[in-house]
């Protein structure tokens, strides 16, 4: 049986006359290509893609992180905080947190639930929390020292998410995939947060590999093509 291999859009079609697929751009250039692009019915999604030449399997070589997006990320996130703390709960819950308990934040997650973007726990909590690792792992919504959403400062990481503060993690293949706004952003703000998220990802190089660290990264939305970029003004600022 032969499956049919699903054409491009006209809209599509339409983006791949504006870019050059065998060019390189600039930053600010690659968001103004990305502004010439048919517009979807909807906010796009503005994405980073960083092909990397690490092996995620290496521990030293796990590139992680979070960094704050200077205009947020235009996503309204919603927050589970796992907190046995009083103080830590109510905290949270001024700060803004959708979803706020422990045993029985524990128990609906085990069965299911997951109506949440990021998961905030207390230290203390996380001694029952880290048993959720085969539940909320693989939907990489475990909570996580290193990227600031284990702590005691509950109402801290709740507003840093709510602000803008994004992830970038390398996946099995050795690609990281990074929101960094919408398409209803003005030129000036893409280009700010995809500067900061860029700049993240280059000092996150393993100090011991060899070879070449970044193959490649484009820009694009969630309808388009990518843009490639060329990322010698940053290696130069390094």
């Amino acid at each position: 049986m032969h499956r049919k291999t699903k054409m491009p859009s006209k809209r599509y079609k339409k983006a791949l006359e504006v870019v050059d697929a065998s060019k390189s751009y600039p930053l600010k250039d690659a968001v103004g290509v990305l502004a010439k692009f048919p517009k979807a019915k909807f906010n796009e999604t503005i994405d980073l893609a960083f092909r990397l030449g690490v092996d995620p399997k290496q521990s030293d070589q796990m590139i992680r992180g979070t960094v704050p997006l200077p205009h947020g990320s235009g996503k309204t996130v919603k927050v589970l905080v796992f907190a046995r703390n009083g103080s830590a709960a109510d905290a949270a819950k001024a700060a803004g947190a959708e979803y706020v308990g422990f045993e029985d934040m524990i128990k609906k997650c085990n069965e299911g639930w997951s109506d949440f973007d990021i998961a905030i726990a207390t230290p203390e909590a996380m001694v029952e929390v880290r048993k959720l690792g085969k539940v909320l792992g693989p939907r990489g919504l475990m909570p996580n020292p290193k990227t600031g959403t284990v702590t005691d400062d509950t109402a801290k990481a709740v507003k840093e998410v709510k602000a803008g503060r994004v992830e970038y993690k390398v996946d099995k293949t050795g690609n990281v995939h990074v929101a960094v706004g919408k398409a209803s952003f003005s030129a000036d703000q893409i280009a700010d947060n995809a500067r900061v998220v860029i700049e993240a990802v280059l000092r996150a190089k393993p100090t011991g590999l060899k070879g070449s660290y970044v193959h490649s990264c484009s820009i694009s939305t969630t309808m388009s093509p990518s843009v490639r970029l060329d990322l010698r003004e940053f290696q130069a600022a390094a």
